[in-house]
């Protein structure tokens, strides 16, 4: 009988084992994008006041506090009656400081603002925590700008030069050189689009269009600055249609191409993933080197819960031609 209890007792816990494991593969995920500080990844994504996980592993996560528990105190100015649902986090740390870029915008309007909040540290627990918000870099406006200020992410160039590359959708992607203190545009301006679809059709200006495209991330490797990128619709559930797709450059502020050597500024792109048996749609990726290995992080429209945005972790290998191919 002592046997019999024990036997019941291991088993009742490699059940609840595997339950949390269950449990902490299904974390509800949107945009994501990922840092390691000392043994613990750190992951940042769209959310109530930018939601946060934590991770040993890669593998099983921990809800920790949000970024902001109250909204930033200029969104009411960018989105009117702004609900402290920020879209689309990009972490980096530079100089011994993390900064956590951010988008403030209305669904499907360029009526955006990207900020960015400071910290020494992104453990919770350490008496040093405490996120500073330095406010708005980028701003655009309707009827103003064929741009879009939401989907931030950060790059330094060959020179240490901060770049910052973002939007979505209206005239495309665009990079713009950031000051050393990575809080403001550089003067003077510089601009660059870094990619962009054709309008099938004539909108009026205030209309996005069906050129859909967003969410850029520049992953620096093989001598190569790779262009990620998300081709066509998020956020619909079952009706996403979401996917993956890259382009590669020397020079930071393009030309990009695919691998056919289209220009992503004239439509090309390479597809990476998109939606399979199990997801609608995939995309909002970001790309990092931890340990030696490549990652890709995306968030995945699971099948069947109907369409709720799944983490996706999967390693990248690369071909001869030194593109990414997931393992």
């Amino acid at each position: 009988m002592k046997f019999y209890n024990n036997i019941k007792h291991i088993f009742s816990a490699l059940m609840m084992l595997i339950a949390s494991v269950s449990f902490a593969q299904e974390i509800v995920v949107h945009d994501p994008v990922v840092i390691k500080q000392k043994d613990t990844y750190y992951l940042y994504c769209t959310g109530n006041g930018i939601s946060v996980f934590s991770s040993k592993d890669l593998k099983n996560w921990n809800k920790e506090p949000q970024v902001f528990a109250e909204k930033p105190v200029w969104a009411d100015g960018v989105a009117a009656d702004f609900k402290n649902h920020i879209w689309a986090p990009d972490i980096s740390l530079h100089n011994n400081v993390y900064y956590l870029y951010y988008s403030v915008s209305a669904f499907a309007k360029n009526t955006s603002a990207i900020g960015v909040a400071t910290n020494t540290t992104l453990d919770p627990k350490d008496k040093n925590y405490k996120w500073v918000d330095q406010g708005i870099v980028i701003q655009s406006q309707p009827n103003r700008d064929m741009w879009n200020a939401i989907d931030p992410n950060l790059i330094f160039d060959e020179n240490n030069t901060p770049w910052l590359s973002f939007g979505s959708f209206w005239e495309g992607l665009k990079m713009v050189k950031l000051n050393p203190d990575l809080k403001s545009i550089a003067q003077p301006q510089e601009w660059h689009t870094i990619s962009k679809r054709k309008r099938t059709f004539e909108l009026p200006d205030s209309d996005p269009g069906d050129g859909a495209l967003e969410a850029p991330f520049i992953f620096k490797k093989n001598g190569y600055y790779y262009q990620f990128l998300s081709w066509d619709l998020c956020c619909r559930g079952e009706k996403s249609t979401y996917k993956v797709v890259i382009g590669r450059s020397k020079n930071v502020t393009g030309p990009y191409v695919d691998k056919e050597g289209k220009l992503l500024t004239e439509g090309g792109g390479s597809i990476v993933v998109l939606g399979d048996e199990n997801y609608f749609g995939v995309g909002h990726n970001s790309a990092y080197t931890f340990d030696g290995k490549d990652y890709i992080f995306y968030h995945a429209y699971e099948k069947k819960t109907n369409g709720t945005p799944r983490l996706v972790v999967k390693e990248m290998i690369w071909d001869n031609d030194l593109w990414p191919v997931l393992k």
